[in-house]
């Protein structure tokens, strides 16, 4: 049980560690979708993993290695990093998902 609290715990890390450097290395963007309706969103680069920030707010089917459609869950804000294979992050993207008739 201790290895695999030692595990989470690592990921943890590694997952805020990325959160930072997508910061100062990727150009952040910020987007706006409507609760119910799915969007897609294309990268530049090639991602091999997604995290989610918080999975209650937005799920994120993957497409291909370059595109993903979000899927509203329900309202509020979260944080999408897309890691490459290197593990490193190349975007970080802010979700806000608000009622239908509120953009």
């Amino acid at each position: 049980m201790t290895a695999k609290l030692s595990a989470s715990a690592v990921a943890l890390g590694l997952a805020l560690l990325l959160t930072t450097i997508s910061a100062t290395r990727a150009a952040d963007q910020t987007i706006t979708l409507t609760l119910g309706i799915r969007s897609a969103l294309a990268l530049e680069r090639s991602f091999r993993t997604v995290l989610i920030g918080d999975p209650n707010v937005v799920n994120v089917h993957t497409h291909n290695d370059r595109s993903v459609i979000l899927e509203p869950l329900n309202l509020g804000a979260t944080n999408l990093v897309f890691v490459d294979e290197r593990s490193i992050a190349i975007t970080n993207v802010t979700i806000l998902v608000c009622n239908p008739g509120a953009i």
